[in-house]
C-alpha cells in the first residue's frame, strides 16, 4: 500500500519519503525507478519528519510499533490518513478483525496521536485501486471519517488529484470501526467474484 501510494503522490507532482525498515533494500529499486527524482526512501523516522501529510499504510498488527519507530511527536499538528485494516487470519480466509467491534485502528492510532489529525480512508480498496479508481469500471465510492473537518477537506482534495469523485464522510474517528469492518465484507466478495479489483458504490434510490 505505501509504495502504491507513493507512486500515486508522485506521479501528482509531490515529494515522497517511503518510510521502511531496510531504506537501502534492492526491493525498494524499482519503486525508486519509478517515481524518479520525486521519491526517495529513509527511515519511518526520516519519513515522519519529513512529511506535511503522513500516511500510515503498514500491516494493521504492526501500526502502533511503526509510529513509535517513527517518532510520534513528528505526527503533531500533521494530518495522517490511516490505510491500516486490523485483519486477522488466524482462522484462516476470509480474515476477521483483531479490534473486535468496540474500537478501532483509526481510534487507536488517533489515541496514540492525541495532536495528530487523524483521517481514516484508502483502507476499502485495493492499493492499486487507491490510486486509481477507474480500473474498477465504474467508479466506486470512497468513505473517509476522522474528528477534524479540516483535515478531512485536506484529504478529499488528494482523492480528487487521484481521480475520486464519489466521497463520503461518515463522521468522526469512530466511523472507521465500520470502515474497518467493511473489509472482512469485500474480500469475500473479492472471492466469489473472483477479483481484487472491485469497490462498493453508493446509489440513491
Amino acid at each position: 500500500m505505501g509504495q502504491s501510494l507513493g507512486r500515486g503522490f508522485a506521479g501528482r507532482g509531490h515529494e515522497v519519503v517511503l518510510g521502511t525498515r531496510t531504506p537501502d533494500s534492492e526491493k525498494l529499486a524499482p519503486w525508486k525507478r519509478e517515481v524518479g527524482d520525486r521519491g526517495r526512501t529513509g527511515t519511518f523516522a526520516q519519513a515522519a519528519a519529513y512529511g506535511e501529510v503522513l500516511v500510515v499504510a503498514v500491516l494493521g498488527t504492526a501500526a502502533e510499533q511503526a509510529i513509535d519507530l517513527a517518532g510520534p511527536r513528528s505526527f503533531d499538528g500533521k494530518v495522517v490518513i490511516d490505510v491500516t485494516n486490523p485483519l486477522d487470519f488466524s482462522k484462516g480466509m476470509p480474515p476477521g478483525l483483531f479490534v473486535g467491534m468496540t474500537d478501532s485502528l483509526g481510534e487507536r492510532i488517533q489515541r496514540k496521536l492525541p495532536r495528530a489529525k487523524v483521517v481514516k480512508c484508502f483502507n476499502i480498496v485495493n492499493n492499486q485501486t487507491m490510486i486509481d479508481p477507474s480500473n474498477t469500471g465504474t467508479k466506486p465510492t470512497m468513505l473517509l471519517c476522522g474528528n477534524d473537518e479540516g483535515a478531512k477537506r485536506k484529504v478529499t482534495e488528494i482523492l480528487e488529484q487521484f481521480g475520486w469523485d464519489d466521497v463520503v464522510d461518515i463522521g468522526g474517528i469512530d466511523g472507521a470501526r465500520w470502515l474497518e469492518a467493511h473489509v472482512p465484507l469485500w474480500v469475500r466478495v473479492t472471492m466469489q467474484k473472483n477479483t481484487w479489483f472491485l469497490g462498493f458504490k453508493v446509489v440513491h434510490a
